[in-house]
């Protein structure tokens, strides 16, 4: 199925950090034609459904490898899908961003599909590793499954972070730039999992809402990056050091969410 492309999100495409070849694809199997039609999809949803506002955008680097880390949220991956369309409408000039996703989405019929010709690809250190050598942007949710999996009354609490990102960030020499996303949880607030649903989807959960479907509701959204962080090292060192630099990031980005919560009213 082809997508319909808006002229403008072609050409920010066409502009973006991928070098395709003359059928449209790159070294990852990313499609220009897909990710312009995905992109063309979100920028209704970024606009006009969750009207994001981004904060401090300029901070991501124009170019070469990095890191985008933030605190997951909502439910479904929408704080993924409005940060990736952030940076290629927003940001100048317009980057792509490569998600780590979940393994149990490469099972899924035509979302697998979907997913590596747009260019996100499974959770794996190896392909993380080949994109930031390819001075790539990626985006990592450190809190994994369980982040998106917060009920609605946790709202904005931090689980634990993995600590992988910290050692590929420090081995590749890639810097790591923290972001808040507010709003998310209000998108689709999840106030139960329906674990016999989610069996019967090989998914990890199934988000329940107050009005019992797993859909968002338009609501404003907001992404709030930091400055970028560095760390000497190249990932090999103790679990000690790891988990130090691993709880600076996330003190930082706790420090963006609480910005922007406070900047909404609700302090």
């Amino acid at each position: 199925m082809r997508l319909p492309v808006n002229d403008e999100v072609l050409a920010r495409v066409e502009r973006a950090d991928i070098p395709f070849n003359r059928y449209g694809l790159d070294r990852f199997g990313c499609s220009r034609e897909v990710i312009a039609g995905g992109f063309s999809l979100l920028k209704r949803l970024y606009e006009g459904y969750f009207t994001v506002t981004p904060f401090d955008i300029e901070r991501v680097p124009d170019t070469g490898r990095a890191m985008l880390i933030g605190n997951h949220t909502g439910g479904l991956p929408i704080d993924g899908m409005m940060v990736a369309t952030s940076m290629l409408l927003a940001h100048e000039p317009p980057r792509i961003v490569h998600a780590m996703v979940e393994k149990f989405a490469q099972d899924v019929p035509f979302i697998s599909t979907l997913f590596s010709r747009s260019g996100q690809l499974t959770g794996l250190p190896e392909h993380a590793r080949q994109l930031l050598d390819s001075e790539r942007l990626l985006m990592v949710f450190p809190e994994g499954a369980h982040g998106t999996g917060k009920l609605y009354q946790t709202k904005y609490e931090l689980v634990r972070f993995g600590t992988g990102f910290m050692r590929l960030a420090m081995e590749k020499k890639a810097p790591i730039v923290p972001f808040g996303f507010v709003g998310g949880v209000e998108a689709l607030p999840t106030i139960h999992h329906a674990k016999l649903l989610a069996r019967l989807a090989n998914v990890p959960y199934w988000p329940v809402t107050p009005y019992l479907l797993p859909i968002p509701r338009p609501f404003p959204c907001q992404i709030y990056y930091g400055e970028p962080m560095t760390f000497e090292g190249d990932g090999t060192e103790s679990d000690d050091t790891i988990e130090r630099y691993v709880e600076q990031v996330r003190s930082a980005i706790r420090a963006l969410i609480q910005r922007g919560l406070k900047a909404r009213g609700d302090d």
